[in-house]
């Protein structure tokens, strides 16, 4: 964390160590007694749910500031796609088994696709293009490993859920974060992304993937690479004509989104928006 500037007054630090080794009594023990900010039913009561965002907003940022990071590369996508060969492992059914073999090539994808941007981020003083996933398995998993692979430093914002989702072990550690907020995650995935890319995945991905679009379409968030990986996924999963045609979205709409197939193709994409040296795997 940040270093507190220097003032002239007592730390919170060293009252709470003071509050710890004052005597014990029915006053000193009472939950009244407790200062504010060490205690826990208050801290997570109802009345103070606005201060947890602001706090859950503060802790990634400031940390964020202190690691230098300037820019990110989003990776979204499902938890449920396997890395190739493991596909067995999660399948229920014969079916099921066969399709997840086929999209465990998006694994691989995103493992490529995240040592694009990493090996980009490294011809840069300043940190740009640093990988972002949600921290879980899959698609996830791949972005972080992909990093990994090429040396570089990459970042999870990983969440809490009522099943267990411990963040995979490719992150780097002082860059894994833990939110209660889906709103505050939210927040964060977007704050620094220079590209947004979406693989193959469930309601988690979707919901993602519009809320990102919607913020560029509307405006509200500069327009920047917003990729697709595997138009035959897309194209079941999402009728982008269907909507224009029934004229709840512009024509022009889906030229917010790029489909692409490899992770080659997708990083080309984006060298070409910002000009990126030519990078090789």
């Amino acid at each position: 964390m940040p270093k507190n500037h220097r003032t002239p007054f007592r730390t919170s630090r060293q009252d709470i160590d003071a509050t710890q080794r004052i005597k014990r009594t029915p006053q000193t023990q009472s939950d009244a007694y407790k200062l504010a900010f060490t205690d826990q039913d208050f801290l997570t009561s109802e009345a103070l749910r606005g201060v947890r965002f602001q706090l859950e907003y503060l802790k990634p940022e400031l940390m964020l500031q202190e690691k230098g990071i300037d820019s990110t590369v989003v990776l979204f996508g499902g938890a449920r796609i396997p890395a190739p060969g493991e596909e067995a492992k999660l399948g229920k059914t014969k079916q099921a088994k066969e399709n997840l073999k086929k999209a465990s090539r998006y694994y691989d994808e995103a493992r490529l696709f995240a040592q694009y941007a990493s090996l980009a981020s490294k011809t840069f003083e300043n940190k740009e293009y640093v990988v972002v996933t949600g921290g879980g398995p899959g698609i996830m998993e791949a972005g972080n490993l992909g990093a990994k692979q090429v040396g570089a430093d990459s970042i999870a914002f990983n969440i809490v859920l009522p099943h267990e989702q411990a963040p995979n072990l490719h992150v780097t550690p002082e860059l894994c974060f833990n939110f209660h907020y889906f709103a505050t995650r939210k927040i964060h995935f977007l704050l620094r992304a220079k590209v947004v890319a979406i693989f193959p995945g469930g309601f988690g991905t979707l919901d993602e993937f519009f809320e990102t679009l919607t913020l560029i379409q509307t405006g509200r968030m500069e327009k920047i690479p917003l990729l697709m990986f595997g138009k035959s996924f897309w194209d079941k999963a999402i009728n982008f004509e269907a909507l224009a045609e029934a004229g709840t979205i512009s024509p022009n709409d889906t030229d917010l989104i790029t489909i692409v197939d490899s992770a080659k193709e997708g990083w080309g994409v984006v060298r070409k928006f910002y000009d990126l040296p030519v990078i090789e795997l």
